[in-house]
């Protein structure tokens, strides 16, 4: 099967599985059964349903926003391998598009939560647009660095490090670090946020989204649980020790069991610790910054390949 074809289905099944993976791993974590695998997708289907219901004070941002970060997600499909195969679409510094779609869908939930006019969901968007300004940097480094290690320019050759050299493997221990805290925090997770609460002093990504519903509020869900995943797959994939393997079905396996062990990984953690206090969360993100800075003075300790 082409891997064109791979992607696609691995991006319309994997971000059910990861989320309904994590939340599951968290519920058995507290002696409960927890919700299908699928309850996401479920809560999707449900929401298509509904009318959604626009405040007076709304404007056109805010309707179009969640279709237009939707849209960026999908596009940033096409850069990643969602399957740990050749992703659709490969140039060099694929990774700064990357980036800029990724930024660009976390920019209209921010613009569509200030047009509410509502002062809790500025908050929310101050929060957010604080977070964004210390992944950015850190996403560029780490995986700058992880290209000027491997030669490759392109966001899935700069992944497929060998960390067989000493400058290598220290520029692929602390990018590991450093992608671990960027999946965690775009994908609002714990301990940077926690998508499962309600209360007011503690909420990021969930308060940009108060007043979406209906249709517009599964377009913000779903592109969550696609950014989420294509985050575990970005993972997995520098995870792999296949690297450049030309057997795809390994490839494929062997990635596919990395992600079930970082969606298991994620559950747990989450099961186990609290959410940071706000002022803590810039610190945690720094070590992002931090490990992506050195990956790229460790490509300095022996010449890059050209």
């Amino acid at each position: 099967m082409s891997p064109v074809v791979l992607n696609l289905f691995g991006a319309a099944v994997m971000p059910w599985l990861v989320v309904g993976g994590i939340n599951r791993t968290r519920s058995l974590w507290t002696g409960r059964r927890g919700p299908p695998i699928l309850q996401s997708l479920y809560d999707v289907v449900r929401l298509l349903r509904k009318t959604p219901v626009y405040s007076t004070t709304t404007t056109a941002v805010f309707r179009l926003g969640p279709w237009v970060g939707l849209a960026a997600v999908l596009a940033s499909v096409g850069l990643v391998p969602v399957l740990g195969l050749p992703p659709m679409v490969a140039f060099p510094f694929d990774f700064v598009v990357f980036a800029a779609f990724w930024g660009l869908g976390r920019a209209v939930l921010i613009l569509g939560a200030l047009d509410t006019g509502s002062s809790f969901e500025g908050m929310g968007a101050a929060r957010e647009a604080t977070f964004s300004t210390i992944l950015e940097p850190a996403l560029l480094l780490t995986v700058g660095a992880l290209g000027a290690v491997t030669g490759d320019h392109t966001l899935a050759g700069a992944l497929r490090i060998d960390p067989t050299s000493a400058s290598a493997a220290v520029a692929w221990l602390v990018s590991v670090v450093a992608l671990t805290v960027i999946v965690l925090a775009e994908g609002a997770r714990l301990p940077v946020d926690d998508p499962a609460t309600h209360l007011e002093l503690t909420m990021v990504h969930e308060v940009m989204v108060l007043d979406h519903s209906g249709p517009e509020l599964a377009a913000i869900q779903t592109a969550s649980g696609l950014k989420l995943a294509l985050g575990v797959s970005l993972l997995a994939t520098l995870l792999s020790p296949l690297g450049r393997s030309e057997h795809e079905a390994a490839v494929v396996g062997v990635h596919l069991l990395l992600c079930g062990g970082i969606v298991v990984a994620i559950g747990t953690m989450e099961s186990l610790i609290a959410r940071l206090q706000f002022r803590i969360v810039p610190r945690y993100l720094m070590v992002a910054v931090i490990a992506g800075a050195i990956a790229l003075l460790a490509t300095t300790w022996q010449g890059a390949p050209q």
